[in-house]
């Protein structure tokens, strides 16, 4: 124990223990608390990398948050070190964590991360699809109203986009996706996930959808979808863009940064503005 206490998160293993980083171990054997999300699951992890756990171990998930939160941080603040794991990943990415972490920032409390796998980043970088931009949207609601009216909302969205999914509602989500993307959006489902049976199947989303409707889907599923297209711009008449370029002449721009300042905005090539204006 010391003066000051400190949550350390930890990236578990996806599937595959072997991609348990040194560090992992080490915080796991020097933790004065292990707070996991499925605690048979830590055992199993802890066994298959040969590491005994000293520490307390408790459980935390979705359903003891609330209630657990605060007894973390007491622990913290008498200054012991406590690590948080999930069954897969990093905490607080769709998984326990978030209400932990800020409640320990909020008591003063250092939170660092002992960082590790990550099914977000997995399954983006092999799908096939553009990885520069992305955005994560999580598990999508669980209503079919809510989760139509969600993708209604993102149809437009034009970065990458990668969603977690409940193998029993993937052909509803694939179905509904199909819908309001449109069946030829190119996305990538990724199925369990560095383990034995993972699966990566790239595939327009009306095919998808068919593929989850005649299948029955297992095991954690990660789906990443490809951004909407660009809207191309809409070129405005010749008589607007004369009457931009008059417009920032008259409230002092020169003729030249006046045809400049039109063409830009319109996505034009400064030429072709000009030999409107002189024509």
């Amino acid at each position: 124990m010391s003066e000051t206490g400190r949550l350390i998160l930890l990236g578990a293993p996806l599937g595959n223990s072997a991609d348990a980083s040194t560090r992992l171990r080490e915080v796991l054997a020097a933790a004065d608390v292990v707070a996991a999300e499925d605690t048979r699951r830590l055992h199993r992890l802890a066994r298959d990398l040969d590491v005994t756990i000293p520490g307390r171990i408790v459980s935390y998930f979705e359903g003891n948050e609330e209630r657990r939160t605060p007894e973390l941080v007491e622990v913290l603040t008498e200054g012991y070190v406590v690590a948080l794991v999930t069954d897969g990943g990093m905490p607080s990415v769709s998984d326990p964590g978030y209400r932990l972490v800020r409640a320990a920032l909020d008591a003063g409390v250092p939170v660092t991360a002992a960082p590790g796998p990550s099914a977000v980043t997995t399954a983006l970088a092999l799908s096939g699809l553009p990885s520069d931009r992305f955005c994560f949207e999580g598990f999508l609601p669980r209503a079919p109203g809510a989760r139509r009216a969600r993708l209604r909302a993102l149809a437009a969205e034009e970065r990458t986009l990668v969603l977690f999914e409940a193998p029993h509602r993937i052909a509803a989500a694939l179905a509904d996706l199909a819908d309001a993307f449109g069946v030829d959006r190119p996305a990538a489902l990724c199925r369990e996930l560095t383990k034995t049976y993972e699966e990566v199947l790239r595939r327009p989303l009306g095919e998808l959808a068919r593929w989850a409707a005649d299948g029955d889907p297992r095991g954690e599923i990660t789906l990443v979808v490809g951004g909407a297209p660009a809207t191309p711009a809409v070129r405005p008449d010749d008589d607007v863009l004369r009457a931009a370029v008059a417009e920032r002449e008259a409230a002092g721009r020169s003729r030249r940064d006046a045809i400049t300042d039109v063409a830009t905005a319109h996505g034009l090539r400064r030429r072709d503005v000009y030999a409107l204006v002189h024509q």
